[in-house]
C-alpha cells in the first residue's frame, strides 16, 4: 500500500465540505478544571453507542488529550496503571466487557506500520477506539465518529469542540 505524505489534517469539520454536503453537528464546551474534564467523561462513557465508536482527540501539546483519555478509561472501569502509548502507538485495555484501544498518533510516520502492527484488523473489530493525534495517520483510519477539539485558553481552562460525522457520533453529540 502506497500512502502519499500529507501536512495538517486530513479527516477535519465539515467547514470544507462540498456544498451539497449538511453541515455536521457540532456542540462547543469551556472546561474551568480538571473536574470540568472528568465530568465530560463520565457523562460520555454512560453513553452505551461508545462501545464501538472510534473518537478523535485533536489539539497542541498539552491541550488535556490524555488527561481526557485517562478520565474516560476509569469512568469506562479500566483499573491499573494508564500511560500514554506515545511509544507504543496503541495500548490496549479492558473494561467491564468493553475492549478499548487508546492511539497516539503522534510518532507515527510510516503507513507501513499500520499493517506491521495489524491495526487493520484492530479497527475491523468491536471496541471502543480513541486516537490522538489522528490526522499522522488519517489516510488509514476510518472517518472518526466524534471529534474532539480541545484548545488551552489559558493554563487550566479549555474550549472544546465535538464534530459529529456518522450516525453514531450524532447519537453521541446529542446524549452529551
Amino acid at each position: 500500500m502506497t500512502v502519499a505524505p500529507h501536512t495538517g489534517q486530513i479527516v477535519e469539520s465539515g467547514s470544507d465540505a462540498p456544498a451539497a454536503h449538511t453541515a455536521e453537528p457540532t456542540r462547543q464546551f469551556i472546561w474551568h478544571g480538571e473536574e470540568d474534564t472528568s465530568a465530560f467523561a463520565q457523562r460520555l462513557a454512560a453513553q452505551p453507542l461508545l462501545a464501538n465508536a472510534f473518537v478523535t482527540l485533536h489539539g497542541d501539546l498539552g491541550a488535556g488529550k490524555t488527561t481526557l483519555v485517562r478520565h474516560l478509561l476509569r469512568a469506562l472501569g479500566v483499573q491499573g496503571r494508564i500511560k500514554s502509548p506515545t511509544y507504543a502507538v496503541v495500548e490496549p485495555h479492558d473494561a467491564p466487557g468493553l475492549s478499548i484501544w487508546h492511539f497516539d498518533f503522534y510518532r507515527f510516520d510510516d503507513p507501513r506500520e499500520w499493517e506491521d502492527a495489524g491495526f487493520r484488523d484492530i479497527f475491523a473489530n468491536p471496541g471502543l477506539k480513541v486516537a490522538e493525534w489522528p490526522e499522522k495517520a488519517a489516510a488509514l483510519t476510518p472517518l472518526a465518529d466524534l471529534a474532539i477539539h480541545i484548545e488551552a485558553t489559558d493554563d487550566t481552562e479549555r474550549k472544546v469542540t465535538l464534530h459529529a460525522h456518522t450516525a453514531t457520533g450524532r447519537s453521541l453529540l446529542q446524549a452529551l
